[in-house]
């Protein structure tokens, strides 16, 4: 069976500002349906996938995923009218709220109706009606692939991108996110294959969007700089505003329930698609919010700290009540809240559960994947699904066709290094002596972080290369991290992770701290608390990587490298030849390793 999964929300933020002129571009980015993407699962398998803002440069995008789902296809042979069922990672349905507010009803019709999914695929894909479904005359358009269109809700798809990926035969499923259709968590237990919903928490409670209003309170964009408000909270007392998010967070006793009475203070429409509402609170609490780009002081430290606090206590609060009732013994976890590696590593380190999985896709890209997956296991139950390992589902490039897009190039020098070992010996070489090197190798990854294909990579051990990719090269905040790719098998000995468990850190959503003795020869990718958001390489999972830092750790004793995604600030991770060129120029970076080329700067060689 084949099929396709997409996410997204076409023209939702494009809805908004017709409808709500005169809001700020961060009011704007407060909208659902963003981070589209295609999957495509073959007889269980996940064999492509990919998010739009790859292809189209914009970074979390919701457009239609067009360009995924072409490129989905075109690597797997297939044309649209070859796919089984197409599976969208959205239900919507019409709500009497909607029915009586015209922006609502409004919205419903023009972005979140499922026959909106089947206009775009009529508009995008002419001609590719499925076999037998041609439709003359007046037919509604899309409705040649409406048979194979099949809405899943949004919860759903992120408990399938998790569950059916793990590998794990009996677990307890949580969801955590800004919202679906109506709710904003979900506790699922899913057992032989199937997965049957416990609890959810209506939308009006939601954890993500409590830390998106404080991410945009701290002067960042709700929606996708979740991650700098945990990275700062690293620097801040969590103590010194708890008594205030305590208030701001019930938690029943005995109980997994739990609200937010304070995101009921957006109380009319421009409140509830700003949160002015909220954000005024905010500054009633803790005083004027922070202007984006402004100064960032301790209290804006403690303010973030002490978010990060509520959020871990509330997970806990519900897992611990669903380990107890249920007896189960794995979690998988999806959302865009399983994004935040501080508070996954805290799950993991409560020992509440013997295994925790989270899929590199966690956000709502991954409900792509989800969706497809979902489908097949409903569908085609007797096929088994198989677990990912590694998310290497993108778009590749032969060593001929980056050869054939250099020989274009008149902006940089090149060479041709067939034989590894001496390719990967003369990039640690680089390394070591301090260059700053763009790594484009294999498929492109899958979800947010650079797994190491499509990397810029540096020497790990002191903290002044830290400032001087974060100051001159990526050109951001000097507060935010960088992550440690390390050997699978040195993992334990230099990160306090227990012999065993370093398959935990393959896809770089958990934290855990660095080793004492180790601290002073890993300073460029161990935060302020002593953590670092690790990368284990196995020699199966990335081989060439690995095999890079086997060398750079013959060179240095640190078989460890600085790893952070390659692209510059404000762009997404780079997908071509083309792409990684300009990046590699424009950024300043020292040399590009692209398949088995070296690329210089200038005319150099």
């Amino acid at each position: 069976m084949r099929i396709l999964g997409i996410s997204g929300l076409h023209n939702s933020e494009e809805f908004k500002r017709r409808e709500l002129p005169g809001l700020s571009e961060r009011e704007y980015r407060v909208s659902q349906g963003r981070d589209s993407a295609a999957a495509l699962v073959v007889d269980g398998k996940i064999v492509a996938a990919a998010a739009e803002e790859r292809f189209t440069g914009e970074k979390s995008t919701g457009s239609f995923p067009v360009n995924a789902m072409r490129d989905c296809l075109d690597r797997a042979g297939l044309r649209l009218a070859d796919i089984d069922l197409i599976g969208h990672g959205f239900a919507h349905e019409p709500s009497e709220l909607e029915a009586g507010e015209e922006y609502l009803a409004r919205r419903y019709r023009e972005v979140y109706d499922p026959a909106v999914q089947l206009r775009w695929l009529a508009e995008h894909f002419p001609g590719e009606n499925f076999p037998g479904e041609n439709f003359p005359g007046e037919r509604s358009p899309g409705e040649g692939f409406a048979s194979r269109f099949v809405p899943v809700p949004h919860h759903l798809a992120h408990a399938a991108s998790a569950y059916y990926a793990s590998g794990f035969d009996d677990c307890l499923v949580l969801v955590a996110d800004g919202r679906g259709e109506t709710e904003c968590l979900t506790v699922y237990t899913g057992i032989g294959g199937k997965l049957e919903p416990l609890h959810s928490v209506p939308a009006l409670h939601s954890l993500g969007t409590l830390y998106g209003v404080f991410t945009l309170y701290l002067g960042f964009e709700m929606a996708l700089d979740e991650y700098k408000m945990m990275g700062l909270a690293s620097y801040g007392d969590r103590t010194r505003y708890e008594r205030h998010l305590r208030q701001m967070i019930n938690l029943r006793p005995g109980g997994p329930e739990y609200s937010i009475p304070l995101l009921a203070r957006d109380g009319d429409l421009l409140q509830r698609e700003t949160h002015r509402g909220v954000l005024a609170v905010l500054e009633e609490t803790f005083g004027p919010a922070r202007i984006p780009g402004g100064p960032i002081e301790q209290h804006h430290m403690d303010i973030a700290a002490a978010a990060q606090g509520a959020l871990e206590r509330c997970l806990l609060h519900v897992l611990r009540h669903y380990r107890r009732q249920t007896g189960l013994r794995d979690l998988c976890y999806a959302g865009g809240v399983a994004l935040n590696c501080t508070a996954n590593s805290l799950i993991l380190r409560s020992r509440l559960f013997d295994r925790v999985f989270v899929p590199p896709g966690a956000g709502d890209d991954g409900t792509a994947v989800g969706a497809a997956l979902y489908l097949h296991a409903t569908r085609k139950p007797e096929t088994p699904i198989t677990p990912m390992v590694m998310p290497y589902w993108g778009t590749s490039f032969s060593s001929a066709e980056i050869a054939e897009h250099l020989a274009t190039r008149t902006d940089c020098g090149y060479r041709h290094v067939p034989d590894q070992e001496e390719l990967l010996a003369d990039t640690a070489a680089a390394l070591d002596r301090g260059e700053v090197v763009a790594w484009f190798q294999g498929g492109m990854e899958f979800g947010p972080r650079a797994l190491g294909n499509r990397s810029i990579l540096a020497d790990p051990r002191e903290a002044r290369m830290r400032d001087h990719i974060n100051n001159l090269i990526k050109k951001r905040e000097d507060f935010r991290p960088f992550a440690p790719v390390v050997k699978e098998e040195a993992a334990a000995e230099l990160f306090e992770i227990r012999r065993g468990r370093e398959r935990q850190y393959a896809h770089m959503l958990f934290t855990t701290r660095t080793r004492p003795e180790h601290r002073e020869h890993l300073g460029a990718v161990t935060h302020i608390d002593g953590t670092a958001r690790v990368q284990a390489v196995s020699r199966a999972g990335n081989p060439r990587l690995w095999e890079l830092l086997t060398a750079f750790g013959a060179r240095t004793g640190v078989p460890a490298l600085l790893n952070t995604s390659f692209n510059l600030r404000g762009q997404p991770i780079v997908r071509t030849p083309r792409e990684a060129v300009d990046t590699f120029l424009r950024g300043g970076l020292d040399r590009l390793v692209i398949g088995d080329h070296v690329v210089l700067p200038g005319g150099s060689s």
